[in-house]
């Protein structure tokens, strides 16, 4: 199975991908954890990039990214399957994701869209005071704010490309996380 959680950064995509990749032993692939991977180990020009993205609390352009993903969609461990948090971001992101599964023969089978308020995003994203590898905060409330009008400026169009697909499933992200996964495992149809 090829699943990916879509979502405002705060929204529980990470905790719910992490729990199905569990339950389903696919690999788990975090966005945040490829950049912060690249951050820690590549001494070169993609880990520069990385980590003055980290330092600066944005996110790291697709020209970047394509190249980290694409990268590590080679390896032999996903080809079978895997569960996707914090990628695609945006509808070039979401078309350079099914192009890279196509060329693979495969296809997304589920989209699993956590909504939640920016309140309610703002507010977990506080409570987890995230640092960075240089001991800075990442997660201050400007910061916080210019990531989720990024988000939203483009939520619009990456939702409509998975709807129109047929993949894309809406869930209620304000729920508990036990309920949340329920309802996600429904959709799969595993108990």
């Amino acid at each position: 199975m090829f699943i990916i959680f879509y979502g405002p950064e705060g929204s529980g995509k990470s905790t719910q991908a992490k729990l199905l990749a569990e339950k389903l032993n696919l690999p788990y692939l975090g966005s945040g954890d490829l950049v912060r991977h690249y951050a820690e180990a590549d001494k070169g020009i993609m880990g520069n990039i990385c980590r003055e993205s980290l330092s600066k609390g944005y996110y790291v352009a697709d020209s970047e990214m394509f190249v980290l993903w694409k990268q590590r969609l080679k390896e032999p461990d996903v080809q079978s399957g895997f569960i996707i948090d914090g990628f695609p971001r945006n509808h070039t992101q979401a078309l350079f994701l099914a192009d890279k599964l196509d060329k693979y023969g495969h296809d997304v089978d589920y989209v699993f869209y956590l909504v939640v308020s920016e309140v309610e995003s703002i507010k977990r994203l506080l409570a987890r005071g995230r640092v960075n590898p240089d001991g800075s905060l990442n997660d201050s409330p400007e910061k916080i704010k210019e990531r989720l009008k990024m988000y939203n400026d483009q939520e619009a169009d990456v939702l409509k490309f998975y709807e129109k697909e047929g993949f894309l499933c809406k869930i209620n992200g304000e729920q508990t996380i036990a309920k949340i996964f329920e309802d996600i495992c429904s959709r799969v149809g595993i108990k």
